[in-house]
């Protein structure tokens, strides 16, 4: 039986809802041939949400961690290729963390590599999506805030641990009633979304059948 770990986020930015917390519950009542599901709820603060992942990974011991975040303005579910070892939002930025926080140019980790590839099937992600009529590329960058330290937190605990586990991070755009109070924002229906998600993790544990 594989093990999987999927995390979403908190709202954050003002919004009331984050797309990803629906998603981490919804997916729970959804049953994966040869396959358990464990999600967990991250909030949006530097670096806790990281040291909670990895602590939840380091109990769980997953054969693969999916960890997901919203991109407001994509227009399409964007598995990540990359996450690079910076965390930074610009001083124009009304965004910070929940906390107020706004690192400019911190080092995540001053011994880790500048960038972490995705482990996750990303590339046949995209193609399964998209057969399945949902809206999907790879991104080339994740950014340089929560979800990419999110992200290069956990490829970098793999490194170090030396183990085999699959890593990587997933961003969906904003969801339906993220655009009440902007109707110009892109979304997607949390239904699709949901679908997406299914799509994610059955074709990772396909990879991980391959692999076993």
């Amino acid at each position: 039986m594989k093990k999987i770990l999927i995390s979403g986020f908190e709202p954050f930015g003002g919004d009331s809802v984050n797309p990803t917390e629906r998603l981490i519950e919804d997916i729970r009542s959804h049953a994966f041939a040869g396959a358990e599901i464990r999600s967990i709820l991250l909030p949006v603060h530097y670096d806790e949400c990281a040291d909670i992942l990895l602590k939840e990974m380091n109990l769980y011991e997953p054969d693969a961690v999916i960890a997901c975040g919203v991109a407001g303005g994509r227009t399409a579910i964007t598995p990540e290729r990359i996450a690079v070892n910076i965390k930074d939002i610009p001083p124009e930025s009304s965004i910070a963390d929940n906390r107020g926080a706004k690192p400019q140019d911190e080092i995540i980790d001053p011994n880790g590599p500048d960038g972490l590839f995705s482990t996750l099937p990303i590339r046949s992600m995209v193609t399964r999506l998209k057969e399945a009529g949902i809206p999907a590329t790879v991104s080339n960058t994740a950014g340089t805030y929560i979800c990419n330290n999110t992200m290069y937190a956990v490829l970098n605990e793999i490194r170090i641990r030396q183990q085999k586990t699959l890593g990587g991070f997933v961003h969906f755009p904003a969801s339906t009633e993220m655009a009440v109070e902007k109707p110009s924002l892109p979304t997607l229906s949390p239904e699709m979304m949901l679908n997406g998600l299914r799509v994610i993790i059955e074709t990772t544990i396909d990879q991980l059948n391959e692999h076993s």
